[in-house]
């Protein structure tokens, strides 16, 4: 099963300048918890972005590069690999755009704000593909910028 994992502000944004544009220690924790054990599947910028391996997790990088440092795959690959379990696409915003035809559930965070100047975004989700089987408000930490709520959305 291919399930997807973004933030986003309330205009949809998920990154600017290469690098996410909030500071929420809250969602790290929350996506931490989703994926951890799992397998995650990214685009090679936000393979680069990361500040390395993420303990306890299968980390798999679309790219047409051959690299050393991280296991590659392709689109296919993907598909085949979520026919035998769950697998977390992170990211970014052209990798998300691929898999969203094949998703089965999606958790968003949406973080409370609208960032300046966005380069990237999350796809559209449309409401007659998806619906919202949980959502929880999260008020910010001391460790965050921004208030945020939790989604889980599921295909119908």
């Amino acid at each position: 099963m291919l399930t997807m994992i973004f933030a986003c502000d309330e205009q949809n944004a998920i990154g600017k300048d290469g690098d996410l544009p909030w500071r929420q220690s809250t969602d790290l924790q929350h996506f931490k918890r989703i994926t951890l054990g799992g397998t995650i599947v990214m685009g090679r910028k936000t393979w680069e972005s990361l500040p390395g391996i993420l303990p306890n997790r299968r980390h798999l990088v679309m790219t047409r590069s051959i690299r050393k440092d991280v296991e590659t795959v392709d689109f296919d690959d993907v598909l085949k690999l979520a026919n035998t379990g769950e697998i977390f696409v992170i990211g970014g915003g052209e990798i998300y755009n691929l898999f969203l035809p094949h998703v089965q559930k999606i958790h968003r965070t949406i973080i409370h704000c609208e960032v300046e100047n966005p380069d990237t975004f999350a796809p559209a989700i449309s409401a007659s593909e998806f619906a919202v089987a949980s959502s929880e408000f999260v008020n910010k930490s001391d460790r965050d910028q921004f208030d945020m709520t939790f989604e889980m959305l599921e295909r119908i």
